[in-house]
């Protein structure tokens, strides 16, 4: 691991999102709650948050830090513009990590988004199997040296 001892403990903040693409039977069972392991939003959520706490032990390099909030939302896009029609539909989903320490928060917002769509895809494969993670990124970072960084649109 680098070596933060010299560092100064500052504000941070990450924001990360990603999505998990489906077909319109499967988002629908989702939206109307009939995935039978359960409330896949609800066990999503909660995985997410799980996985923006579990990080260091996920990565080895990452230093454990004490988060100071972790959120995870989900929202349901219906008719995605896409080339293919048959993932029309997705998860989206945002985590929100802050700390006050000496080194960023982006890997754990990346867990926690990656950790909910995987959630989700294992939560739903019964119903299908043609689900797809994709646009897993940082979008906006906040505090440390570096300063206040936010993806291009």
């Amino acid at each position: 691991m680098v070596d933060v001892s010299d560092k100064a403990p500052t504000q941070r903040s990450a924001i990360a999102r990603g999505r998990v693409l489906m077909n319109r039977d499967t988002f629908n069972l989702v939206k109307q709650d009939k995935i039978k392991k359960g409330n896949v939003l609800a066990v999503a959520q909660i995985a997410g948050i799980q996985g923006a706490k579990s990080c260091s032990q996920m990565i080895p390099l990452c230093h454990p830090l004490n988060l100071t909030k972790v959120s995870v939302t989900l929202s349901l896009i219906d008719d995605l513009p896409s080339s293919d029609d048959s993932l029309c539909c997705a998860v989206e989903i945002e985590s929100v990590v802050k700390c006050k320490g000496e080194t960023g928060v982006e890997m754990e917002a990346l867990s926690a988004v990656s950790v909910a769509a995987l959630t989700v895809f294992d939560m739903c494969k019964a119903a299908s199997k043609n689900m797809r993670i994709d646009s897993v990124r940082v979008v906006e970072k906040l505090g440390g040296k570096s300063g206040h960084w936010k993806e291009l649109q």
